[in-house]
């Protein structure tokens, strides 16, 4: 089985400025996440689509491939992951090559490491999932959740303000990492997957969203401590 990694990493930041290759812990962002693919060894093929030629230059410096930039239809504030990857799977098509599963991983993606991206990869082939996502509990129960109506607040489902947190269903949200889809469930529900979709668990301390300056330094925090504690400097 033949396998692609893509890496989404457009030029256009506006909350953190060239934020795809900002220097976080003393590298560009996305080398980490071009590193943990090909130290996988799971994937034939390692890419970034970007329309930037910055962004192109550093890529290919890290080791991934660019065989061709992105549309401009693909470019800007409205186009979708799913229809980034679309584009470079009928690209690739065009020129002959096919792939089995595939990784969308983001360029803001610290975290991501070589062994989770393997695991990720024979979880997805040995449940004939269509997809796998990297999921984090909520750290607090969103039913216990307030709403603001009428400039007062009030508690959006009541009947749970007097259970116990730990009777209440855990819910866990999407990490904003990676995924890796079966290509055939991809192509056939046209990126749209919303069934038949395995979950790898991850901890506060591995995900942090990273949409502005703040965000960054608590992510960068999080990433020292976790180096330290694994043995690094």
């Amino acid at each position: 089985m033949k396998g692609i990694a893509i890496i989404t990493a457009r030029g256009g930041s506006k909350r953190i400025p060239r934020k795809n290759i900002k220097l976080f812990c003393e590298k560009p962002i996305i080398e980490y996440s071009i590193e943990a693919a090909l130290k996988s060894g799971c994937f034939d093929e390692v890419m970034v689509s970007t329309d930037d030629a910055e962004i192109a230059e550093i890529s290919r410096s890290c080791g991934a491939n660019v065989p061709f930039m992105r549309s401009i239809k693909n470019s800007d504030d409205f186009s979708t992951t799913a229809d980034v990857l679309s584009e470079v799977i009928s690209e690739y098509e065009t020129r002959g090559k096919h792939f089995d599963y595939m990784a969308c991983i983001y360029p803001t993606a610290p975290f991501v490491t070589a062994e989770k991206l393997k695991y990720a990869v024979e979880e997805l082939k040995r449940t004939n999932a269509l997809m796998l996502m990297p999921v984090v509990e909520f750290s607090y129960p969103p039913q216990r959740g307030y709403i603001i109506k009428d400039d007062k607040i009030e508690m959006k489902w009541k009947e749970n303000l007097t259970k116990r947190s730990q009777d209440l269903e855990k819910i866990y949200h999407d990490c904003g990492q990676f995924y890796v889809y079966d290509m055939d469930g991809f192509k056939k529900n046209n990126g749209m997957i919303h069934d038949n979709i395995v979950p790898l668990f991850m901890n506060e301390m591995e995900v942090q969203d990273i949409d502005n300056e703040s965000d960054w330094k608590l992510a960068e925090m999080k990433y020292r401590i976790g180096r330290e504690q694994n043995g690094g400097c």
